[in-house]
């Protein structure tokens, strides 16, 4: 009787030790879970700063007339290969710039703070160019220049990719953004933001004749200026950043 009681205990105690462990490694994967999701919130609002700030700094709809008037005489099929070849070199570009601009930066011996406020200041500039209409007309000026130099077989090289999308603005935000996205997970999510970017200027220099009469002159405008505001807040974040960094604020 004895010796029965006793393996009946030696049992329960073995299952509760079982129990007990399977419900620490519950709870165990509950807190890796917990933690994976926060970075993964954390992550998002990065990738969502990250794809405002490219939006806005290539601005597709701000493309559109430009694109129309360096292509003009061809067909739709022929825009077409324009748009997808320049949206590519501008896009490898910029991946370029993602992946080894902040070792170009440290060669230099340039910090990530002092090329934040740099950047910023960079892309206020632009922004109040974008505001008070003066961007455009430096990009219309480029245009016309373009027509007359070169071959419409590298129009897609320059002005359309360079610097028309993959300008000084939008090679400084993704050197900032990278500052900021530093593993290797990270630079990849901010390749792949930097591609969905370039696919929806695609996708705008696809339609520009649609898009250009339906937005229309006075749309174009208010586009315009409404993105120039928010680039200009982005930019003035950049400085703030990058001051904290140089003076080592926390």
């Amino acid at each position: 009787m004895k010796s029965n009681i006793s393996v009946a205990d030696l049992a329960y105690n073995d299952a509760m030790r079982f129990a007990k462990a399977r419900s620490s490694h519950n709870n165990g994967r509950k807190r890796r879970s917990r933690t994976i999701s926060g970075d993964h919130m954390a992550s998002s609002d990065t990738l969502i700063n990250a794809f405002t700030t490219l939006l806005v700094t290539v601005d597709p709809p701000g493309l559109a007339p430009l694109f129309i008037g360096l292509t003009a005489g061809m067909n739709r099929s022929e825009r077409k290969q324009v748009a997808l070849r320049g949206s590519l070199i501008a896009f490898f570009i910029l991946a370029a710039f993602a992946l080894f601009g902040a070792s170009v930066l440290g060669v230099l011996g340039i910090s990530i703070g002092a090329f934040r406020i740099a950047g910023g200041l960079l892309l206020f500039w632009i922004a109040f160019e974008m505001v008070f209409e003066r961007r455009q007309d430096r990009k219309e000026k480029t245009t016309e220049v373009a027509i007359t130099q070169d071959h419409i077989r590298n129009i897609a090289v320059f002005p359309l990719a360079l610097p028309l999308i993959a300008g000084p603005g939008a090679i400084s935000a993704t050197i900032l953004l990278a500052g900021s996205l530093q593993t290797t997970l990270d630079r990849a999510q901010l390749i792949g933001v930097i591609a969905v970017n370039l696919g929806l200027v695609f996708a705008a220099l696809a339609i520009s004749d649609r898009l250009d009469r339906m937005l229309g002159a006075t749309g174009r405008a208010i586009l315009t200026r409404l993105l120039g505001v928010i680039l200009a807040a982005l930019a003035a974040q950049f400085v703030v950043d990058g001051a904290r960094a140089a003076l080592a604020l926390s």
